[in-house]
């Protein structure tokens, strides 16, 4: 399998919609048509499209294929996924329920105090949970594929997302201490 690096792109594209395609189909399935079954089933796909990215670009690599800018980018697409995944889900489920199951107005997060530092390190956890991911399946896919000559352009993905959680820290959990508010005590 040779896939060019505009397919490999637009596969990436195409399971991010798949992505929201499942997860608004299943939490439209549960709470508008009361389809249990069924919604569960399409929110189970939902980790499955990342299988099936990571799968196409082994695949691809191992089919002899020259790694590109995009197969890092594929795994960094899975790594965040997989990290912040779970809270994209719970926070759509809890909108759908709210305005569709009549379940309680979700949870504002916290924008003063303590609160919104500690809600900014959750998710920067997160995001150091989504390096991690993208380090493993990195080297698995450079271990799998087994070819320096063909993965050496993955090199540059051990430092992007460094980065990536370097920025993060600065623009959130920093950001909220540096100008942290207190709780108004107004009444």
């Amino acid at each position: 399998m040779n896939l060019s690096e505009g397919t490999l792109y637009a596969l990436i594209i195409g399971c991010e919609i798949a992505f929201w395609v499942a997860l608004l189909s299943g939490l439209a399935f549960r709470y508008l048509l009361q389809w249990n079954r069924a919604s569960s089933l399409l929110l189970w796909c939902v980790p499955l499209i990342d299988v099936v990215l990571l799968a196409f670009t082994v695949l691809d690599l191992r089919g002899g294929t020259i790694a590109t800018f995009a197969h890092g980018l594929a795994t960094a697409y899975v790594g965040f996924t997989v990290a912040f995944g779970p809270l994209v889900i719970k926070w759509a489920d809890q909108r759908f329920a709210h305005r569709f199951g009549g379940g309680p107005a979700p949870p504002a997060p916290p924008s003063r105090g303590w609160a919104a530092v500690f809600y900014e390190l959750k998710l920067w956890a997160h995001c150091l949970l989504a390096v991690g991911i993208i380090y493993v399946l990195l080297s698995a896919v450079i271990a799998v594929v087994d070819r320096p000559s063909t993965t050496q352009a993955l090199e540059i993905w051990y430092r992007i997302p460094l980065g990536a959680a370097f920025f993060w820290f600065i623009f959130g959990p920093l950001w909220q201490l540096v100008f942290f508010k207190r709780k108004s005590n107004a009444i």
